[in-house]
C-alpha cells in the first residue's frame, strides 16, 4: 500500500514540476493556423510570408492575432540522422528559422505544428517519442513560440497503416494511454527549462484532466469542418459542425482559466461554407467560450464583411477577458441563452437560434444572470446601446443565427 502511495506521489510531483507557464497565455491566445484553408499539401514559404504581410497590414495583428501558425506539412518525410525534424525542402527552401525571423521583424510570433508519438497524422515517422529533446533544442533554436503538439499516432510497430479495428493498431495511445500523458508531459517539461517563451497547444481530440497543469490550450474535440474537409457546417448532428464542437466543449467549462484554455478548434470564417449570420453567431459562441481565436481562413482574401465580425473590438475584449469560461444558461428546444461573466461584473449575453426554419423569441431573465431591476444593454455587432429594459430582454432571433449583447451589472 505504502508503495502505491508514494507512486501516486511521485506522479503528482512530475506532473506539477511539468507544469508549463501559464503566464504565456493569460488570456486565450490570438492567431491564425494554416490547415483549416489550406491543408497539407497547399502550403509553402512564400504563401506563409503573404500571409504574415496581410496580417500586419489588415489589422488583424493590431487587433490582437500575433500567432502564425504553420501546421501539417512543413516536415520532410523522414527525420535526419539524429533524430532531428528536417523541413521540406521544396516547400520551405529557407528553412524555419528565417520564416520565424521574418515574422518577427513584423511583430508577430511563429508557430509550427508537431507530433508527440511516433508517426504523424499523414503515418510518415517523424514523431517525437524518445527525441523530445532534440526537436525542443530545434524549435528553441528556430525562434519558434508556439508548439501544436497534435497527438497523430503512436504505433510500436514498423508499418503503421493497419485497419483501426486491427489489433495490431492498437499499440500506444489506444492500450496505454499513460503514453499519451508521458509525451505532453515532456514536452510541458523541456519546453519549460528551454529558456524561450513557448506556448504549448495540444491536440489530442478530447479534454483530458491533466491538460490544465501540463499545456497552454487543450483541444476538447474531434476536427472543426471546414473549407479543406468539404465545407463548414453550423448544426448537426454529425461531428465537426459547430455546435457539436460548441456541445462538447461546454462541458468541460469550469476547467478554463490561469494560463489554460479549452481549444474546440479553429475558426472557419470566409468563404467555408457558413453564412453571414452562421459567422457571426459562430464567433460570438467562440468569443464567449474565452475560446483561442485562432483563424482558419486566407487573410489575404478577407471580405469587409468577414473583418467586421473578426476585428470587431468588443467581441474580442469579451474573449480576452479572462474570468471565466461562458456557459449555456437556458435551453428551450432550439433556443438558448448563453453568459459570461466579466471581470467589471457585467455579462456578455448571446441570444441564440439554432433552428434552421423558424424565428425564435428569446428571453433573458436579470435572474438568470443574478441581477435585478432596470439595466442598460449594447448590441455588440451593431456597436450600439439598445433602450434600457427591466427585469429582462427578449428578442425575435432569425433562423440559425444570434444577438451578442453586454447586460451592464450598474
Amino acid at each position: 500500500m505504502w508503495k502505491i502511495i508514494l507512486a501516486l506521489c511521485l506522479l503528482v510531483g512530475t506532473v506539477a514540476q511539468a507544469q508549463v507557464r501559464p503566464e504565456l497565455a493569460k488570456s486565450p491566445p490570438m492567431g491564425w493556423n494554416s490547415w483549416n484553408w489550406f491543408g497539407k499539401e497547399a502550403i509553402n514559404e512564400q504563401m506563409i510570408r503573404e500571409i504574415i504581410d496581410a496580417m500586419a497590414s489588415s489589422g488583424l495583428r493590431d487587433a490582437g492575432y500575433n500567432y502564425v501558425v504553420v501546421d501539417g506539412g512543413w516536415r520532410d518525410s523522414k527525420l535526419g540522422p539524429n533524430g532531428e525534424l528536417l523541413v521540406h525542402p521544396a516547400k520551405f527552401p529557407g528553412g524555419m528559422k528565417a520564416l520565424a525571423d521574418y515574422a518577427h521583424s513584423k511583430g508577430m510570433k511563429f508557430g509550427l505544428h508537431t507530433t508527440p508519438g511516433s508517426h504523424d497524422c499523414g503515418m510518415d515517422k517523424v514523431g517525437g517519442w524518445g527525441l523530445e529533446e532534440v526537436h525542443v533544442k530545434q524549435f528553441k533554436d528556430w525562434g519558434i513560440d508556439f508548439v501544436k503538439l497534435d497527438k497523430c499516432r503512436f504505433s510500436l510497430d514498423e508499418q503503421p497503416n493497419y485497419p483501426r479495428n486491427d489489433p495490431r493498431w492498437k499499440k500506444g495511445w489506444e492500450s496505454e494511454p499513460k503514453n499519451l500523458q508521458t509525451a505532453y508531459a515532456k514536452w510541458s517539461k523541456l519546453m519549460k527549462e528551454s529558456g524561450r517563451d513557448m506556448v504549448l497547444s495540444a491536440s489530442a481530440y478530447q479534454f483530458f484532466p491533466w491538460y490544465p497543469q501540463l499545456t497552454n490550450l487543450g483541444r476538447t474535440t474531434g476536427d472543426i469542418k471546414s473549407k479543406q474537409s468539404g465545407g463548414a457546417i453550423f448544426d448537426s448532428e454529425k461531428p465537426g459542425s459547430v455546435m457539436a464542437i460548441v456541445e462538447k466543449n461546454n462541458r468541460h467549462a469550469a476547467k478554463a482559466g490561469n494560463g489554460y484554455w479549452n481549444d474546440p478548434d479553429m475558426l472557419v470564417t470566409g468563404d467555408q461554407g457558413l453564412t453571414q449570420e452562421e459567422q457571426k453567431a459562430h464567433f460570438a459562441l467562440w468569443c464567449l467560450m474565452s475560446s483561442p481565436l485562432i483563424l482558419g481562413n486566407d487573410p489575404r482574401v478577407m471580405t469587409a464583411q468577414e473583418k467586421a465580425i473578426i476585428l470587431n473590438k468588443e467581441a474580442i475584449a469579451i474573449n480576452q477577458d479572462p474570468t471565466e469560461q461562458g456557459k449555456r444558461i437556458k435551453q428551450d428546444g432550439k433556443a438558448e441563452v448563453w453568459a459570461k461573466k466579466l471581470k467589471n461584473g457585467d455579462y456578455a449575453v448571446l441570444l441564440l437560434n439554432r433552428d434552421a426554419q423558424a424565428a425564435q423569441n428569446i428571453t433573458v431573465n436579470w435572474t438568470d444572470l443574478g441581477l435585478a431591476g432596470t439595466k442598460k444593454v449594447r448590441d455588440v455587432y451593431a456597436a450600439k446601446n439598445l433602450p434600457a429594459a427591466k427585469d429582462k430582454f427578449s428578442q425575435s432571433i432569425s433562423p440559425r443565427s444570434g444577438l451578442f449583447l453586454v447586460v451592464q451589472a450598474k
